[in-house]
This record gives C-alpha cells, structure tokens and sequence, in this order.
C-alpha cells in the first residue's frame, strides 16, 4: 500500500513557530481547560462588547493573578483577542467552550490519556499498553472498562459513543434493507447498537458478542428498554481465535472495533465473522478511516486517537487507514459488495460478502 499525503511549504520562521505549539502542547492545553472549566469562556460569551482582567477576577470569584496567566495563555492560543484593554471571546474559544465533539475529545484526552502518554516511547518499544498502568494492572483498555475510575470511565463511553451514536439513524435504513431476522453484534459493548436495531425493527432478534463484564452493562441498558426478549448475549474472549462466532445470523456487525486490535488479529476475527457467514449472509464494518476523511482536523484527530491505542488500549492497534482494511478482507475471502462514505461524524461502512 502508497500513498501521499501532507506537504512541506510553509516558511521556515511558520515551522518553528508551529514546533514551539507542539513543544508547550501540554501545558496549553490544561490552560484551555481551566479557561472552561474556571468559566472565563462562558463568561466572556455573556459578555459580547469583552470584559477586563479585574471584572472576570470580581465576578468569578477568582484571583486577578489566576485570570491574567490564564486569558494571556487563551490569546496565544487565539482562543480570546484582547481590544482596548477589554477580553473578547474568538470563534476558536467558542468552539472549546461550546462545540460537543471538541468537549468529547478534550475530555477524553485528560481523563482517559494525558497521565499515562507518559509511557509512550516505552509503549512503542514494548509493543504493550504501559499508560494504562495509572489505572491499575490490566492487559488492555476493553477489561478494565468496568472498573475505571468514574470520570475516566465516562469520558471513556462519551468519546465511544459520540461518533457512533451520529452514525446509527444513517445505518440503521442500510442494514435493514435485506430484512435481517436475525444479527450477530460483534463487540456490542453496552449493547447501543443493538438496542437501536431492536427499536427500528419489531421483528429482529440480535445476538451480542463481547466480554463478560461489558455484557452485564449492556444487559443493565437491554432491560430499561425492555428488550430482553430479543437481545441475546454470548460470553466469550474475542481474542481467543479458536472460539467460533455462532453460526446463522443474516447480518453480522462490527462497529469501531476492528481498530482495537492489530492486523494479526483482525485477520483472525475477519476469518471468524466469513465461516460463521451462510452464502446469503451479509458482513458490515463501520470505522473511521484515517484517509476517508474530509477535513484535515478529522485526520489529525484520528492519528491522535491511534496513540491512546498504543499507550493505553492494547499497545498494538489504530485507526487504520482504509487501504489496510481491503488488503485485509481479501486475505480472509471477504470482499466490499458496496461503501457508504461520510456516515455521521466522519464513518465509512463496508458491505461485505464471502468470495
């Protein structure tokens, strides 16, 4: 697999700038959350005509000093402009303050990463999850979920399920159009998806693969909605390759999961899904795609979320580009019946067959 992408023209005095954002990177962005969390952003939304260092110092209770190092830090990052002595509010603090993808991902990168992306370099030599250690003794991310800390594991299902949950009304029409009876949900997590399926169609019963503690939560979800007589779950090890997916589903589905683990294991689990496939049975993936995307912060934000994988998740996979995806269905004699493009935030879909 090729490819091309980025280019190298800016000046050389626009690239050391740009260094010195990356080499104060941290330091900004607990500066940013401060800026929201202490309420300068808010109160400077309230405020369109600016306000001084003093009256937000006054008004929020805040020390003059505090506001001062703060709001000077917001300007260099062009989150507020400052006129006639006055603090206005940017479209760039705007965005952090009101924007839910930017919360979600700010969110999760400090409750989630920001401690343990100390251990990158030794994640990368190691090829093991060794950020995750800030939060206990664990393998992967996926077995501790149930037991992480409160904010970090709610930030944690905010980031999972703001991307998918844009994507579902759009899919929903897609997967039903053959009229599945039946479908196989395949790392169903906290059971979204399913209970999404069972709510569009009054027929359809759906079996959920995953962990045995991400199968209790669901099951907590399945209940509320009363769907406990169609939703079905089946226990297992989703890394142990010797264990068959069961057989006879009309529909099986993966959703942001093939990228929680590396090409080895993909393959194996794409193997899995094609023998548990009867002729008619259809196969769909839904990922984000590295090179799918139509904006570059989309792009710069995968590549970022690909670390959280190798610092904390499981030290071994990442966002894929859609290239390795391909090369990978083909080795398992699978192949793209059809692609649905730009789903939601930023998703492609994949419509597989058996070759």
């Amino acid at each position: 697999m090729s490819f091309n992408y980025g280019s190298d023209k800016k000046s050389a005095l626009q690239a050391k700038y740009d260094a010195q954002k990356i080499a104060f990177g941290p330091i900004m962005f607990q500066a940013a959350r401060a800026l929201r969390n202490l309420g300068i952003l808010a109160l400077l939304r309230k405020n369109k005509k600016g306000l001084t260092t003093e009256e937000m110092a006054q008004q929020l209770d805040l020390s003059v000093y505090g506001v001062k190092v703060l709001v000077e830090a917001g300007l260099s990052m062009e989150m507020v402009r400052a006129e006639e002595g006055r603090w206005i509010l940017t479209k760039t603090g705007f965005f952090i303050l009101s924007d839910e993808l930017t919360k979600v991902n700010m969110d999760f990168t400090h409750d989630v990463n920001y401690q343990g992306m100390f251990e990158l370099e030794e994640s990368i030599k190691t090829g093991k999850p060794e950020g995750l250690k800030v939060f206990g003794e664990w393998d992967t991310v996926y077995e501790a979920l149930s037991e992480l800390p409160e904010k970090a594991q709610k930030s944690w299902f905010d980031f999972d399920h703001y991307y998918s949950d844009y994507a579902f009304p759009e899919i929903l029409p897609i997967v039903f159009k053959d009229h599945p009876k039946q479908i196989l949900d395949v790392g169903g997590n906290t059971g979204k998806f399913s209970i999404k399926c069972a709510g569009y169609n009054e027929e359809v019963k759906v079996t959920i693969l995953d962990l045995p503690g991400q199968l209790n939560k669901a099951f907590e979800n399945i209940m509320e909605h009363g769907y406990q007589n169609r939703i079905s779950g089946h226990a297992l090890n989703l890394l142990d390759h010797s264990v068959p997916f069961p057989e006879g589903a009309d529909v099986i589905w993966m959703s942001q999961f093939l990228d929680c683990f590396s090409q080895d294991d993909v393959l194996q689990l794409l193997l899995r899904a094609k023998n548990a496939m009867n002729e008619d049975a259809s196969f769909y993936i839904l990922e984000t795609y590295w090179d799918k995307q139509k904006f570059e912060a989309s792009t710069y934000s995968l590549h970022a979320t690909s670390l959280y994988f190798t610092c904390l998740a499981n030290g071994c996979s990442q966002m894929y580009h859609s290239g390795d995806m391909e090369k990978l269905l083909g080795k398992a004699g699978l192949y793209i019946e059809e692609s649905f493009e730009d789903i939601g935030v930023s998703h492609t879909l994949f419509k597989c067959k058996k070759k």
